[in-house]
């Protein structure tokens, strides 16, 4: 799957605007301010669900744009960091926003004594206002509906809870840390580290993504949609709802039946006949510890 033009393609790719806002249902300004970005960032993780499901269907994940929009935009499915801020990356620059491809070392649901994992969550950040604003539509169920000042200490409000982004380290190299309100608690999601990355930069950690066994997107289902009023999630067959504070509604393991009727009515994905085997064996698996 190693593209050697990825990177000469995605720059020149155009993205069919008219499209992408129907699809996400946004009919406002299109000229780069931030109330623009507030409002695309907030209607993206609602209509475009995060999922893995081509990685379990054993398809592999295209980072080619014409391949992203024809998956997202015209098939009405979802997809993880590199297909869903790949596409955000190309449809905010064609606005005449200033973006930056970034990238980010997972923390979330990690215990704070676990060692460091690689970077391997693509984040966008946008040069707006004489500031680095975080953008982010692909991070499952606590994916941001709002960018965050990136280098501000201050506690940042979002439509789906609050924020804060702190000083850290790797083995002595700064990053900064995003973390959540979950109902009083402040828990990491990533850290992230300076420096752009070009587009074909993300080939090779894309491939690890969809490939590498100690990947938890090759032996787990992973699901997310964020609505103005809620958070979902799945983790194989355990379905979590959360309210805009990150308080748990209702959490529940779910039966084959039941999956399949949670990613077709509340996350919205168009189920399709091949996947029934896969969400068996999902069920199966049942929740990872």
């Amino acid at each position: 799957m190693f593209d050697a033009h990825l990177g000469e393609e995605s720059a020149a790719a155009a993205v069919d605007l008219d499209a992408y806002f129907k699809r996400i249902g946004y009919d406002g300004p299109r000229d780069p301010t931030l109330a623009t970005l507030r409002a695309i960032a907030q209607k993206h993780p609602d209509a475009i669900p995060f999922e893995n499901m081509d990685v379990l269907l054993g398809r592999g994940i295209s980072l080619v744009p014409a391949d992203i929009d024809a998956k997202l935009i015209g098939a009405g499915r979802g997809g993880y960091c590199y297909e869903q801020n790949g596409l955000l990356k190309r449809v905010l620059e064609t606005l005449g926003f200033q973006v930056e491809g970034l990238m980010a070392r997972v923390k979330w649901m990690l215990p704070e004594e676990a060692a460091p994992r690689p970077r391997s969550h693509q984040v966008l950040g946008v040069q707006l206002e004489g500031e680095t604003w975080l953008v982010d539509a692909g991070f499952g169920g606590c994916v941001l509906t709002a960018p965050l000042r990136l280098f501000s200490d201050e506690i940042q409000d979002s439509p789906n809870g609050k924020f804060r982004i702190v000083d850290t380290q790797t083995n002595g190299v700064p990053e900064r840390q995003v973390q959540a309100d979950l109902s009083g608690r402040w828990a990491a999601l990533y850290q992230v580290s300076k420096g752009a990355w070009a587009e074909i930069d993300y080939e090779q950690a894309n491939y690890f993504t969809y490939t590498h066994p100690s990947s938890h997107f090759t032996w787990s289902l992973t699901v997310g949609r964020t609505t103005p009023t809620a958070r979902y999630a799945l983790k194989n067959n355990r379905f979590t709802h959360r309210d805009v504070t990150g308080a748990v509604v209702e959490q529940r393991d779910l039966s084959a039946a039941e999956l399949e009727a949670t990613l077709r009515d509340v996350i919205g994905l168009p189920v399709e006949t091949d996947w029934k085997p896969v969400l068996e064996q999902v069920v199966a698996w049942g929740t990872p510890a």
